[in-house]
């Protein structure tokens, strides 16, 4: 795996969690590729949310059209 030095400012209680920690680097990468997972999971969460608002009217006209055969009895 390629790496690439980075110098970081951190506030000082961040930095303090890193203290102790025998890899911090590793720390680190870890905790950001979490970060960045679970900000993916929002976005498709809201566009999920987005699309599901767009259809919802026309989701409720196709149910309307169906909602007459709950009547018709089938033995």
């Amino acid at each position: 795996m390629n790496t690439i030095r980075l110098n970081v400012t951190l506030p000082e209680e961040v930095a303090k969690i890193l203290k102790g920690k025998k890899s911090k680097s590793s720390y680190i990468a870890e905790a950001l590729r979490e970060k960045a997972e679970h900000e993916k999971k929002q976005k498709l969460i809201e566009e999920l949310k987005e699309g599901y608002q767009a259809t919802i009217s026309e989701d409720q006209e196709i149910d309307k059209e169906w909602e007459s055969t709950l009547e018709d009895e089938i033995d």
